[in-house]
Parts: structure tokens; sequence; C-alpha cells
């Protein structure tokens, strides 16, 4: 078993609450990122718009386009 299979074992068996805990966890992480470094927030919008969408594309496909 590859590193790649045992992660996926592992992540299977989060819940949905373990998931949402994860995201916020990234979430607050971020934060303090922003707090310790605000010239970071100088970037322009556009560039955070751009890697939302660049990030999102494989979800949406995941989600809408297999079947």
């Amino acid at each position: 078993m590859n590193v790649g299979e045992s992660i996926n074992l592992r992540v299977r068996k989060l819940g949905l609450v373990d998931v949402k805990l994860a995201q916020g966890c990234a979430i607050f992480l971020t934060l303090i990122i922003v707090k310790l470094l605000p010239e970071i927030m100088n970037i322009s919008i556009w560039w955070f718009i751009g890697l939302l969408f660049l990030c999102a594309i494989k979800p949406i496909y995941t989600f809408i386009g297999q079947k």
C-alpha cells in the first residue's frame, strides 16, 4: 500500500463534522498568518479571486462532471 492509498483510507473515516472542523482550522491558520504578515493584504483582490477559481475547478468538475 502506497502513501496515497493509506491517506485515502484514513480520510474516508472522517465524518462531516470532522471535515468541517478541519476547514475551520484552515481558516483560523490563514487568519493567524494574515495577522502576522499584514503586508499580504496589500495584494490586489483579483489575485485571490483568480486563485479561488483555480482551486475550485477540480471539486466542481468532480461534483458536476463525473457520474
